[in-house]
C-alpha cells in the first residue's frame, strides 16, 4: 500500500467555514495537498472514497476527565486515547481533579511518561493537560473534593508544569481567591488561565481577564448565574470580547435556549464545545468514581449522592451533534469542536483544520444524521 493517500468524493470542511467538494492528499500524518475534486492524481496512491460524506477535522477535547471505564487520574491513558479516537476525537487535553498533592504529583509524572512513549496509531494524541483543580472556590466546587482545594500559588504551578514535562496548557482558577491574580500574571506566559468554579463578582473577573486570563471553564456551570444587576463572570466574559468560553452541550448541563444564547453572545470564534466526560462515558449505567467521590450514572446523567452533576457521560462528537439539534448551524458546531479549542490552548498550527502541513486527522460524517462513518 502506498504511503500517500487521497480522500475523494467528500464534502470537505474548509478554513473559511464552508463545505466544498475537494480532493485531500496526505502522507506520514500530514496533509500534503488540497485541490478541487478530481484534480489530484491517484496514480500509485491509496484512495479513500468518502461516499459523499462530510469530511471534518478530527475533534479536539480540551476538558474531559475520562471514558471507557478509565479516569486520567489513575486509569490507563492509552485506553482513553483509543476510545476517544474511535469516536472521532483525535487530540485530547484531559483534565485532572482536585486531589491530594502527592496524588496529583503521581498523576503528572505518569502522564509525562505516557507522553514520552506515546503511540498515536488509532489513538488520540495527548496535546496537553487541563489542571481543573485545586485553585477553585469551595463554594462552587461542584464534583471537586473540597478537602484538597489550595490557595493559588505560582510556585506550585511551575513545580507541576515541570513534573508534567511542560504539558499543562490550561489551569482553571477562581479569580476571587487570594493569590489568583499573581498566578495569572506570573505564569501566563506559558499557561492559559481559565476562570471557573467561582463565586466571583464582575469586577474580580474583569481584573483577571485584564491580567491575562483568556478562557472560561464550562460556562453557566459552577458559577453565579447572570443577573441584570450583578452579571458576575458571565457578564465580564461578554464584555471582555476575546476570551474563549467552554460549553457542555450534553442536553443535561445547559438548556437548549442557553446554548443558543451562548453562541449568539460570544460568536463562532470564541465558543469551545467540551464533553467534560468522566470514566462512565461509553459504559453502562452503574456506580463509578470521579476525583475520589462516588458517582451514580443513570441514562445520560452522572451525579454525586447529593444530586450534584458529576461531569457528563457524553462524547464530544455527540455534544457537537446535540448542538446542531438545538439549532446551532453545523459549521459553527464543527468549529467549536475543532479549530476554536485548538486556538484556545495554542495548538492550532498543527491541529483543528484541514490545511496543508497540518495533522492528517479526519472524521467522515453521514450527511443526513451526522453519524460517524469513519475516523482517519
Amino acid at each position: 500500500m502506498s504511503d500517500i493517500t487521497v480522500l475523494k468524493n467528500g464534502l470537505v470542511f474548509t478554513p473559511d467555514n464552508v463545505f466544498k467538494k475537494l480532493d485531500v492528499e496526505f502522507g506520514e500524518d500530514r496533509i500534503t495537498a488540497i485541490s478541487p475534486a478530481d484534480t489530484i492524481s491517484t496514480e500509485g496512491k491509496s484512495v479513500i472514497d468518502c461516499g459523499g460524506c462530510y469530511v471534518i477535522p478530527g475533534l479536539v477535547d480540551v476538558h474531559f476527565h475520562g471514558c471507557a471505564g478509565n479516569d486520567l487520574c489513575g486509569g490507563d491513558v492509552s485506553v482513553i486515547a483509543e476510545y476517544e479516537f474511535a469516536q472521532g476525537v483525535t487530540a485530547i487535553c484531559p483534565a485532572t481533579m482536585t486531589l491530594p498533592e502527592n496524588e496529583l504529583n503521581t498523576v503528572l509524572d505518569n502522564i509525562r511518561e505516557y507522553k514520552r512513549h506515546e503511540d498515536t496509531h488509532e489513538r488520540a494524541e495527548l496535546v496537553g493537560i487541563h489542571l481543573e483543580g485545586p485553585f477553585i472556590n469551595p463554594e462552587k466546587a461542584g464534583a471537586q473534593h473540597t478537602d484538597h482545594i489550595k490557595r493559588p500559588l505560582g510556585d506550585k504551578i511551575r513545580k507541576w508544569q515541570k513534573a508534567s514535562g511542560g504539558l499543562i496548557k490550561l489551569v482553571t482558577i477562581a479569580p476571587e481567591m487570594d493569590g489568583a491574580l499573581g498566578c495569572i500574571v506570573g505564569c501566563g506566559d506559558e499557561i492559559h488561565f481559565s476562570l471557573g468554579h467561582t463565586n466571583c463578582s464582575y469586577e474580580a473577573a474583569a481584573k483577571a481577564f485584564n491580567a491575562g486570563a483568556d478562557h472560561v471553564t464550562h460556562l453557566y456551570n459552577a458559577m453565579p448565574p447572570f443577573h441584570h444587576r450583578d452579571t458576575g463572570l458571565i457578564g465580564a466574559a461578554i464584555d471582555d470580547g476575546h476570551c474563549f468560553v467552554e460549553l457542555i452541550c450534553d442536553g443535561i448541563h445547559v438548556s437548549p435556549a442557553a446554548v443558543r444564547a451562548a453562541f449568539k453572545l460570544f460568536g463562532e470564534d470564541r465558543m469551545v464545545l467540551i464533553s467534560d466526560s468522566m470514566e462512565a462515558c461509553g459504559m453502562p449505567d452503574g456506580e463509578y468514581s470521579l476525583g475520589g467521590q462516588a458517582v451514580t450514572v443513570r441514562g445520560c446523567r452522572a451525579t454525586l449522592s447529593d444530586g450534584t452533576l458529576a461531569g457528563s457521560v457524553t462524547s464530544l462528537p455527540d455534544c457537537m451533534r446535540m448542538a446542531v439539534s438545538m439549532g446551532i448551524p453545523l459549521e459553527n458546531a464543527v468549529r467549536a469542536a475543532t479549530i476554536i479549542p485548538c486556538r484556545s490552548i495554542g495548538i492550532d498550527k498543527l491541529h483543528g483544520s484541514i490545511e496543508v502541513g497540518k495533522r492528517a486527522h479526519f472524521v467522515l460524517l453521514d450527511k443526513h444524521d451526522l453519524s460517524t462513518v469513519k475516523v482517519i
